[in-house]
């Protein structure tokens, strides 16, 4: 780790995460093989895609000396849990804006952000969605002072980039690289960093995500300026929306923890999951195709 600034440092070298072939008999049936990119295990509390769009950005902060990280989130977002831990990491204060009203108890991902000296304030619902306007953006400087904003979810150009470092890390040959998606970033990224003849595919977990496809082209234009044609998003596997699961969700990862021993989180990694088996027993996959899967959380059940 290289030091910036007067005291903070950040994520500057993205520890490499190991790769896993998964052995099913329904994949050996049709001819497809699935290898889990473990992005789970680059670190214990920035787990996946966390770490990788974080990396730049704290970067960034670093260099302009900003002391405190804002961003927003849902009750149980991931991602306002990884900025609390890379706050206390990396020597930021953090602030967490939170969607709705606040629920006493904490669940386990605010009480974890809390933990880590994240100061939580909450947003009702009609001001969040305008969150990424000025004048709410303007309000909180008013209210807060100073700090660097990241967007909800961590989706930005510079998360683009830490995302587009991942395909040159699998050292096998693949036809499909395969993520969940709940802003875009990751799959922005993964698809601007594949070689020609690769694909990327994306598994939304928002009911309606359709949307999705515009973000991350816009995403890709902001970053690279032009959106590139190897990827899509696939909107069948939500199980409802997000942070919502469904009986077959929840058959499937049962299912899969017996054949493999392997908990998936299922507000991202399960649907992602879910939804590669389930178009591989429908023959979407061509014989000799070669999936890697991203693991881009831990591989266990936040939200229960």
């Amino acid at each position: 780790m290289g030091h910036l600034g007067r005291r903070r440092c950040g994520p500057d070298q993205t520890p490499l995460s190991p790769l896993m072939e998964l052995h099913d008999p329904r994949l050996t049936h049709a001819d497809v093989h699935v290898i889990l990119k473990r992005d789970d295990m680059i670190h214990p509390l920035l787990p996946g895609n966390k770490w990788r769009k974080l990396k730049y950005n704290l970067t960034r902060a670093a260099e302009l000396g900003s002391e405190t990280l804002l961003t927003f989130g849902g009750a149980y977002s991931n991602h306002v849990r990884a900025v609390a831990a890379a706050g206390a990491r990396f020597g930021f204060q953090t602030i967490g804006v939170i969607r709705g009203e606040e629920h006493l108890p904490l669940n386990d991902a605010l009480s974890f952000a809390a933990g880590h000296g994240m100061r939580l304030v909450y947003m009702d619902r009609s001001t969040y969605r305008a969150k990424d306007t000025a004048p709410v953006i303007e309000a909180l400087r008013q209210r807060f002072g100073s700090f660097y904003l990241l967007p909800e979810g961590g989706s930005n150009e510079l998360a683009v980039h830490g995302c587009a470092e991942l395909p040159a890390e699998i050292d096998v040959p693949f036809d499909v690289i395969c993520c969940p998606v709940g802003t875009g970033g990751t799959l922005a990224g993964i698809a601007a960093g594949l070689n020609v003849g690769q694909q990327a595919l994306g598994f939304s977990v928002l009911r309606g995500g359709q949307f999705l496809a515009d973000d991350i082209a816009r995403l890709q234009v902001a970053t690279y300026g032009k959106v590139s044609v190897n990827w899509t998003i696939n909107c069948d596997f939500h199980a409802g929306g997000y942070a919502k699961r469904n009986t077959d969700l929840d058959l499937f990862a049962k299912d899969f923890a017996d054949r493999h021993g392997m908990l998936l989180d299922w507000v991202y990694v399960a649907k992602m999951m879910w939804g590669i088996f389930s178009l591989t027993e429908r023959g979407a996959f061509s014989r000799k195709t070669t999936i890697v899967a991203v693991i881009t959380g831990p591989m266990r059940a936040d939200t229960e």
